[in-house]
């Protein structure tokens, strides 16, 4: 049975009547976080193939692969580790891209259904502040340094220029960000084809362990990058559905999806991050932007290019989906002055955080990965047990009035749960501190225990008082 749902159907803030949008590029988006309409709905799922590899083809992958090199790990070793994780990260995100496609809802607006308006905010302000502000500031400070050493300009300006132009077409939103990445694709799939043939050239594969490397942990040191690899899409999870929403809703429309998403960030996490492994097991330097420098030769000013020009597809995304967040949380803006916001803080944070990066990096991506990952799970839990695929379930995200459900406390408890297990900069849990050599099982932990938590209350009275949902079958016809 086809359970969307249409204006009429939904109430007050959901309501998304008729705008004029469709595949406009020169309209303003003007939708936020409402559930889109049936008139509305365009697109072919081969577009989610071209966001997510674009947004893939981006250099803080080839900063995750170049840390194998601290780890002491072998270059063969390294690769099944991005493999795997690329693989395992890719197919939850290729899920979640075919739930937009049925909702018609943004990602994070989805998760106040399983765990309530006030439950939502602490995660979703969570999810603001590192995923849209921390990422877009980290992409910023990447290509901000290749744009300096390419033009000798400050890096406050390259790093302004940088965030105007992603604040231009972020305002325009969805259909515009479409059509760039798609354009984007081919443009870096280019260069990074003569990246990579440059850097095999000249460099060369190291496949024995090095325990003098600074961070050699043995199978410890193996668990945590591939890590690093899963907490990297796991990062995007909550925007997945995002860019889907807009696709009409079919089952054809929704395995599409999922298909074309899983393709485009498993493709990209796997060769960038093999590329970075590559560059730290020849490169002299320990700095990932002087490496490709040094490697790249004479052609270095190619290869700057095509960092910086990196840095867009991924930012587009960053201060889209940051956006989304704010008005997530109930703030009275629209879309367009979320956006503002987002890259003004994006900006600030870059400039304060251009110095001293590698470790700030992994520490936002591992403690952003911590609560994400438990927060996902109730999320798809509560798609595929709560209902939310009814009538009802869809028009309670809009009910402001259930302030905690149950999913709030699976995952609260997916997060405590987890946190004897963390390895970061900022803080090491006991059970990691004790047993280096186990690596980082963090993200993991947090998922079993938040999907053991909702699966023993989702049954329950809910804490809103309200009448349990009744889960609908999927409509394979739909």
């Amino acid at each position: 049975m086809n359970t969307d749902i249409n204006s009429k159907a939904v109430e007050e803030d959901s309501v998304a009547e008729d705008r004029g949008y469709r595949d406009s590029l020169t309209k303003i988006e003007p939708y936020g976080i409402e559930h889109i309409p049936d008139v509305e709905r365009h697109g072919k799922p081969r577009s989610q193939f071209f966001l997510w590899f674009a947004a893939g083809m981006n250099f803080p992958l080839v900063v995750l692969g170049f840390s194998a090199a601290y780890f002491g790990l072998p270059f063969w070793s390294a690769v099944v580790a991005i493999l795997g994780a690329g693989l395992v990260a890719a197919a939850v995100m290729g899920y979640l891209s075919g739930m937009g496609v049925r909702l018609g809802i943004p990602q994070q607006m989805q998760a106040r259904g399983p765990l309530g308006f006030i439950g939502n905010l602490l995660p979703v302000a969570y999810v603001n502040v590192f995923a849209g502000v921390g990422w877009a500031a980290v992409t910023v400070i990447l290509g901000g340094q290749a744009i300096g050493l390419l033009t000798g300009m400050p890096f406050w300006l390259s790093a302004l220029v940088l965030m105007l132009l992603q604040l231009g077409v972020a305002v325009m939103g969805y259909n515009l960000i479409h059509f760039l990445q798609r354009v984007l694709s081919f443009v870096l799939l280019a260069g990074f084809i003569f990246v990579t043939v440059v850097t095999v050239a000249s460099g060369s594969i190291v496949n024995t362990p090095n325990p003098e490397a600074e961070g050699f942990q043995g199978v410890g040191g193996w668990i945590i990058f591939f890590g690093y690899f899963f907490s990297y899409i796991v990062a995007w999870m909550p925007f997945a559905s995002d860019y889907s929403r807009y696709l009409p809703n079919s089952a054809a429309n929704r395995r599409g999806a999922g298909w074309f998403t899983m393709l485009g960030n498993f493709v990209t996490l796997s060769w960038m991050g093999i590329l970075g492994a590559l560059l730290g097991s020849t490169a002299t330097s320990t700095d990932t932007i002087a490496a490709l420098d040094e490697l790249m030769g004479p052609w270095a000013i190619i290869g700057l290019g095509i960092v910086a020009l990196s840095s867009f597809t991924q930012n587009f995304l960053n201060v889209y989906g940051g956006a989304i967040s704010i008005q997530t949380m109930g703030i009275p803006v629209s879309r367009h002055i979320a956006v503002v916001f987002i890259c003004i803080a994006s900006y600030l944070v870059a400039l304060w955080g251009q110095h001293g990066f590698y470790e700030g990096f992994t520490a936002f991506l591992n403690l952003t990965a911590y609560c994400i990952a438990p927060y996902v799970t109730v999320l798809i839990f509560d798609y595929l047990f709560g209902g939310r695929r009814s009538q009802r379930g869809l028009q309670e995200l809009y009910d402001k009035s259930r302030k905690f459900e149950w999913g709030f406390v699976a995952w609260a408890a997916g997060v405590v749960g987890s946190s004897p297990f963390w390895i970061s900069a900022v803080y090491t849990g006991p059970i990691a501190a004790a047993f280096p050599q186990i690596g980082d099982l963090s993200f993991y932990v947090g998922a079993l225990i938040a999907a053991l938590v909702y699966l023993a209350t989702y049954k329950l009275p809910r804490l809103s008082k309200q009448p349990l949902l009744v889960a609908e079958k999927e409509d394979t016809n739909a």
